[in-house]
């Protein structure tokens, strides 16, 4: 996707999923809410609103649908590979939110499967290094070493 500035992925991910409704939505199904009705009532979306943000992220491959009753025929949304690649950057909003946008504590916290809070911290593949702020820079594509 094209934008008026410099070409930009970040511009592309936020036309996918740059939206309130949508990242709720996800929030919820990554959490194991699989429901229109509980996505609905988990998140405070309305129902049209939430009903065109979720045929957005099925249109877009980021969540599917499964049939989970035939008569009447209903379905579940289950997270694609995109949406657990997504996980992250909740979660990252997540913690974003708790330190600049929330007063007092927080109003959930996750734990790792190691028994511990869950605190976010990206590292470098590569070296195992943490990235932080100044680390990084853009290159052209193809002269990344």
């Amino acid at each position: 996707m094209a934008t008026n500035g410099r070409e930009c992925s970040i511009a592309n991910a936020l036309a996918v999923i740059g939206e309130r409704w949508s990242l709720l939505a996800l929030r919820e199904v990554l959490l194991g809410v699989r429901r229109f009705d509980e996505i609905a009532r988990n998140t405070g979306a309305s129902r049209d609103i939430l009903a065109a943000r979720l045929r957005t992220l099925v249109d877009r491959g980021v969540l599917a649908k499964e049939l989970y009753q035939e008569h009447p025929p209903r379905y579940e949304y289950v997270p694609t590979a995109a949406a657990r690649d997504l996980q992250p950057v909740i979660l990252g909003l997540m913690q974003w939110g708790d330190r600049y946008a929330t007063e007092g504590p927080p109003p959930s916290v996750f734990a790792h499967d190691c028994g511990a809070e869950l605190r976010l911290q990206i590292v470098c593949a590569h070296c195992d290094r943490p990235v932080e702020p100044g680390s990084t820079h853009a290159v052209r594509l193809g002269a990344v070493r």
